[in-house]
């Protein structure tokens, strides 16, 4: 049972080390402009769920009514849900091109 794990992970290490590097790369021409409309649209987005933070702060101290402090977390979760999908999707796709 040892052999046949240290064979497996033997394999693996050989196919590993047959794989590939391809470099860091480059964008391919033109792709200047796609990148400051994604630039553009991330900062817009995150723009809006900074307005979606206030607007839920602001409903917070206006509408402070017992047992709704989980609707008002809830929105606040969603926003902050928000900016960090934004933020990630920005550095992955920073990160590819």
């Amino acid at each position: 049972m040892l052999s046949s794990a240290v064979g497996a992970l033997t394999a693996a290490t050989v196919t590993l080390a047959n794989v590939p590097d391809p470099g860091q790369g480059e964008a391919p021409p033109g792709m200047e402009g796609f990148l400051q409309l994604l630039s553009w649209t991330k900062w817009i987005a995150l723009g809006i769920c900074v307005l979606g933070l206030m607007v839920a702060g602001a409903l917070m101290a206006v509408n402070a009514r017992r047992g709704e402090g989980g609707e008002h977390l809830g929105r606040i979760g969603m926003a902050l849900a928000g900016v960090v999908v934004i933020s990630g999707a920005y550095f992955v796709v920073g990160a590819l091109a």
